[in-house]
């Protein structure tokens, strides 16, 4: 019987497959969040590293942003032999981690800030992310990337059949990400939605209410009910430094984004500065949309169990 995402600790409850883990997260019925950090700068709390703090924080899952492939780097984690730098953030943190790549549109040149080749939503970077032990890949936008719908889309299908099964695919849109054609409500609609969906993904990602000018909690609302009509899970997403906000501004966003139907929770990686959210902001985001009792669990239980 699989377990849910809530109820796994330690290496041995992180070996499934990507359908499992899929599975794993719809059990969670809502209860699970994803915090997001940048690997390659200097950790919070400087020889502890992003992904250990968000985790001993509540969260289950942790999403590698600017993450290079070919460069490898999890600032405060020095990986041991016989193991990859992701595989040692897994045994540390006991979490499952995912890295974002970017579906970049080269004709959106004039906007684009140049990435490396490593941090491209190519088939060999994700081929390189299932090698190096990643669990899930997210397809979205920095600021100023330059990602366009059909760039995603075309991503999106090209990835999905050539690795469906083998690594979980999350992918919509947090913000614009330097694409004038998106701003506010012309980010996304039932059209781009449905485009999404039937291009492959898993897990669509939606900016969670309040994050995105003129996007409503009905209307987030509407786009989750119409995932799960077509049975996707979605990922709400704080994407614009709200992860930094006040604990009353996180507790409205996560509340009206349970409200909404979310299935997985994501809190950026900007908080007193870029890297991490606020810590304290990830334990009050995961005690409202799933209490007490399974914050502490998750911060309190072993790795080694």
């Amino acid at each position: 019987m699989c377990k849910r995402i809530i109820d796994r600790f330690g290496l041995e409850d992180l070996k499934i497959t990507a359908p499992e883990l899929i599975e794993s997260i719809r059990l969670g019925e809502g209860r699970t969040i994803v915090s997001e950090i940048i690997s390659p700068i200097s950790p919070l709390l400087y020889d502890i590293s992003n992904v250990e703090v968000a985790a001993a924080f509540g969260a289950d899952v942790v999403l590698l942003n600017f993450y290079d492939v070919d460069n490898p780097q999890i600032r405060g984690i020095q990986k041991t032999d016989g193991e990859t730098i992701i595989e040692s953030a897994k045994r540390l943190s006991g979490r499952f981690i995912g890295v974002n790549l970017e579906p970049v549109d080269p004709t959106l040149s004039k906007t684009n800030t140049q990435i490396a080749i490593g941090r491209q939503a190519t088939l060999a970077n994700v081929q390189k992310l299932v090698d190096q032990g990643a669990d899930f890949i997210v397809l979205t936008g920095n600021p100023k990337v330059g990602v366009s719908h059909q760039s995603m889309v075309n991503c999106i299908k090209s990835i999905s059949d050539n690795f469906k099964d083998k690594i979980v695919i999350i992918a919509g849109r947090m913000h614009a990400s330097g694409d004038a054609n998106a701003i506010g409500r012309q980010l996304i609609n039932e059209e781009k939605l449905k485009e999404i969906i039937d291009a492959g993904t898993d897990i669509v990602l939606l900016p969670a209410p309040g994050t995105v000018q003129g996007l409503s909690r009905e209307s987030i609302s509407d786009y989750i009910h119409l995932c799960h009509e077509k049975q996707c899970l979605v990922m709400t997403t704080i994407g614009t430094s709200q992860e930094g906000a006040d604990l009353d501004t996180i507790r409205r966003i996560a509340l009206h984004a349970k409200e909404a139907g979310a299935d997985l929770h994501h809190i950026g990686d900007c908080g007193y500065g870029p890297g991490i959210a606020v810590p304290e902001n990830i334990m009050a985001y995961s005690i409202v949309i799933k209490g007490r009792r399974h914050t502490f669990r998750r911060m309190s239980g072993s790795v080694n169990r």
